[in-house]
């Protein structure tokens, strides 16, 4: 699967005798075809598009090149070097190549072989863990090397570390030369990658500067999470809904991640302190929602996709995704739901292109613009004027990048966009304790630093995930004010609705003589605690009227009617009956 295996930016190789001199050094940029350099990846190796396609050079060119040093040596040597072959073995195969002289040579992995020697704990089930180049170049010779990922000085600390664990004996030459003979040669190499990357672009907004305000229109929080985004985020409903209320917002929304628990009583919230509730959820969207078996190679690949409801249909769609993504996308603690079923529930609903964990945020960091760009235009065609890109400024250099190349495509296919910042808490003040629910949710110590990879934990990368004022808000976004102003665009297209409603119970049919289930419910109780007690004293008269108008105001007189219709009933027939169960089995009237 080629699709399944990264491009490659960089190619670097360098050919050795069996004394150890050097016969050829060769470092080349490849200049990328039908592909864009994720930033992600540039970020690693400081090549960008721009530069690689300045710079770099035919891949088959390169390719032949290093096909005829490889016709020239006996032994490969890379550190995890299968995954050395296996990139190069698909560019082999995508410019029609054979692999065979490369694929058939002998190899030695300073990876695998360098594991004994450095003595490192922590490798799957008690054993050794294989070094990082790093690694093992610092047990070899008491320091660091520069410029790791450039492939140039990568592919040198590799050789040097080869040579270094003959000196020490710890693998043989390839050949019979004494150990004595052998000496590295080093290469004359060039100023590495991230000499030349290109100066960083300023954001161009400000976290920290005195507020400065460009537009009128309110703004208000389209992505926010409550305490029902499980172990993720720590708002109340009910203190996000005074949060707005108090920071004059005429509306909020609620989109939690993967559910809609939340859901009635944030819409009775917004309700009782006037302003307008925006449901949503951010869904966890895989490629099929039913299957359920993966590989380490062939993972499950979900994303996030925030939508809000315009009404009360849009509402009943959404608890519909929600509801299928727990009965037939549940994978771990992941209620996945996938692109069908959003087309068969996209009605009265708005979409937005999300956060970095969304699609196309994703495939714009990690994959490439052309793809990010389909995707976009597959959203934009499903959703039409209903689709809106998110910006979000957190002070992220990621996000930074996303919104640039959003705005990009907001223009050429006139798409809209909003200002926003998704938020887990309601105060800065509460990063730290928001941290402290991350590290519970993964198991982690807080003592454990933030990052990916062994020896790091998940976590935020910095305190502006709270609610912020419609002042700050503004202020971010002063040199987008356009983005302020889509705001109220998406909340006129919301209708207010309330999901309250009158318990929905059969009708009881009771005897004439009685104008409400209240009065027949009254009657038979009395007359039941006439037959269960010798005598009614007060007390006894007291808990049943106390039962009795609890049962009143709450609406459930027909539900003790019919549960003692078919109890009396079963008793005639010689049936039996239970004690009873739920919140009224201690109950005396039920009694």
């Amino acid at each position: 699967d080629l699709d399944n295996w990264p491009r490659v930016v960089q190619l670097a190789w360098q050919l050795h005798n069996n004394t150890g001199k050097l016969i050829s050094a060769q470092n080349y940029i490849i200049k990328p075809v039908g592909f864009d350099i994720p930033f992600k990846a540039e970020q690693i190796h400081g090549i960008s598009t721009k530069r690689a396609l300045e710079e770099g050079h035919d891949l088959s060119t390169v390719l032949q090149l290093f096909r005829d040093d490889l016709a020239k040596t006996s032994l490969l040597i890379g550190h995890n070097i299968e995954f050395d072959i296996n990139i190069i073995g698909a560019e082999f195969i995508r410019t029609q190549f054979t692999t065979e002289e490369f694929v058939g040579l002998s190899r030695l992995d300073t990876a695998e072989a360098g594991t004994e020697f450095c003595q490192l704990s922590g490798g799957p089930g008690g054993r050794m863990k294989a070094p990082k180049l790093i690694e093992l170049h610092q047990k070899l010779f008491g320091k660091g090397f520069g410029d790791a990922h450039d492939a140039a000085y990568d592919v040198a600390a590799t050789a040097r570390c080869y040579f270094g664990l003959v000196k020490q004996k710890v693998v043989k030459p390839f050949d019979a030369t004494p150990v004595a003979e052998i000496e590295y040669e080093e290469p004359n190499l060039e100023t590495a990658n991230f000499a030349k990357k290109e100066k960083k672009k300023d954001s161009g907004y400000s976290l920290t500067d005195a507020p400065s305000i460009t537009s009128d229109k309110p703004f208000v929080h389209l992505h926010s999470h409550s305490q029902f985004s499980v172990l993720q985020a720590t708002p109340d409903v009910k203190s996000m809904v005074k949060k707005a209320k108090d920071l004059n917002m005429p509306a909020v929304a609620l989109t939690d991640l993967g559910n809609m628990y939340a859901a009635f009583k944030f819409v009775r919230e917004a309700t009782n302190h006037e302003i307008k509730a925006i449901l949503g959820c951010e869904f966890f969207v895989s490629e099929e929602r039913t299957k359920t078996k993966f590989t380490k190679d062939n993972p499950d690949k979900r994303y996030h996709q925030v939508l809000l409801a315009k009404n009360k249909n849009g509402y009943h769609n959404l608890a519909k995704l929600s509801s299928f993504g727990f009965l037939e996308g549940l994978y771990g603690i992941y209620p996945r739901i996938d692109k069908a079923l959003i087309q068969e529930y996209k009605q009265d609903l708005i979409a937005t292109t999300g956060t970095l964990h969304s699609e196309i945020p994703h495939l714009i960091l990690n994959v490439g613009e052309k793809q990010a760009e389909e995707a976009f235009k597959w959203w934009h065609q499903l959703f039409a004027e209903d689709f809106y890109i998110e910006l979000n400024r957190h002070g992220l250099s990621e996000e930074d990048h996303v919104n640039e190349v959003l705005l990009r495509f907001a223009k050429k296919y006139n798409v809209k966009y909003f200002a926003a910042n998704e938020n887990y808490y309601l105060d800065k003040e509460e990063a730290d304790a928001h941290d402290v629910l991350l590290c519970i949710k993964e198991g982690e110590y807080k003592s454990t630093p933030i990052g990916y990879g062994r020896g790091t934990r998940y976590g935020l990368p910095n305190q502006e995930f709270y609610f912020k004022s419609q002042e700050e808000m503004k202020s971010i976004f002063r040199d987008l004010p356009e983005a302020i102003d889509t705001i109220s665009e998406i909340i006129d297209k919301i209708e207010p609705y309330t999901l309250e409603r009158n318990v929905l119970l059969p009708k009881f049919d009771i005897p004439k003589e009685f104008k409400t289930e209240d009065d027949y419910l009254r009657y038979l109780t009395y007359e039941g605690a006439k037959k269960k007690y010798s005598e009614i004293t007060q007390p006894i008269r007291d808990r049943l009227d106390f039962e009795l108008e609890t049962i009143k105001k709450t609406g459930y007189p027909g539900y003790f009617l019919i549960v003692q219709d078919f109890t009396s009933k079963a008793r005639e027939m010689g049936v039996s009956v239970g004690p009873g169960r739920g919140s009224a089995a201690g109950s005396a009237v039920a009694y």
